[in-house]
């Protein structure tokens, strides 16, 4: 038998199939690259920043982009650059940070919900419909005006308040995957509960999952900025794009580059973002016909 048509017989991995369709998708592609790029320089900023997050020139003042401060500077003539840059390291851990958390919650809970099901399935979606009905933006306000303002506790805020489609959509995944074979199989192998949940159920969800965690990312990203801009978020000396954004729109008519900067970069990343979601749904969507 030749090998072409031994590879033909072998076929390829759900995710195999998945990365090469991801692949074709140059727009996906194109995203995934915007955003590695973002993230490395946000990494490297110590390092690569032309002056310091603090450092200020009174004298100097708010200035339009120049050879010397390529994105200008602010009213206090700190250097715009370094600031978006610091600010997308905050942004950034923002969005990954809290989604996790989202991610954490919403699986666990869909998981078992989904694969217990009868009364705890009840009791514990009623409880996120009880939740879907609260205004999610008072309720992190609440948590903050309660435990104070920090940057640990945003993250766990928004993340709190996340989860609740995630939890939906593992039940909905888990639902159908309790009635395979092998899970069967495992419940007649005398596995825990636990266990099935772990090795069986939950990676079988991964691909929802990894898609939705994709389009949480900038609706988290949002959020932060959302907050920061009513002054309930990332507090000085600390600041985030959405901080930036509130600064630049106090301002805008005088110095324009304060808003346009930060609002440019917030923009490039929650579109690549977006982007690289719909790729990932499209490569991972079961139903797609193979090229």
């Amino acid at each position: 038998m030749n090998e072409p048509a031994l590879m033909a017989e072998q076929g390829t991995s759900l995710w195999t199939d998945a990365w090469l369709r991801l692949r074709n998708n140059r727009l996906a592609v194109a995203s995934l690259i915007v955003l590695l790029l973002l993230v490395f320089v946000c990494l490297i900023t110590p390092w690569i920043a032309p002056y310091g997050y603090e450092e200020q020139n009174l004298e100097l003042g708010a200035t339009p982009p120049s050879a010397e401060h390529w994105l200008g500077t602010d009213v206090y003539g700190r250097d715009m650059l370094t600031r978006v840059l610091y600010g997308g390291r905050v942004s950034l851990m923002v969005g990954f940070i809290a989604t996790s958390v989202a991610l954490l919650i919403g699986v666990l809970w869909g998981a078992v919900a989904g694969y217990v099901g009868g009364r705890t399935d009840a009791w514990m979606m009623r409880l996120v419909d009880i939740l879907y009905a609260l205004p999610f933006i008072i309720f992190i306000i609440l948590l903050m005006v309660v435990f104070g303002r920090s940057i640990l506790l945003l993250f766990l805020a928004i993340g709190a308040v996340e989860w609740l489609t995630m939890a939906r959509i593992v039940r909905g995944q888990v639902l159908g995957i309790r009635r395979q074979e092998y899970i069967e199989a495992a419940v007649a192998m005398g596995l825990p509960t636990w266990t099935i949940l772990r090795r069986h159920v939950i990676p079988n969800t991964l691909g929802p999952v990894i898609v939705y965690a994709t389009l949480t990312i900038p609706q988290v990203m949002l959020l932060e900025a959302f907050l920061s801009f009513l002054g309930l978020g990332i507090q000085p000396p600390q600041s985030s794009w959405g901080l930036l954004i509130s600064y630049g729109a106090e301002t805008m008519e005088e110095f324009p580059w304060l808003l346009v900067f930060p609002g440019l970069a917030l923009a490039i990343t929650l579109f690549a973002l977006n982007f690289l979601g719909d790729g990932l749904r499209d490569a991972l969507d079961p139903k797609a016909s193979k090229d």
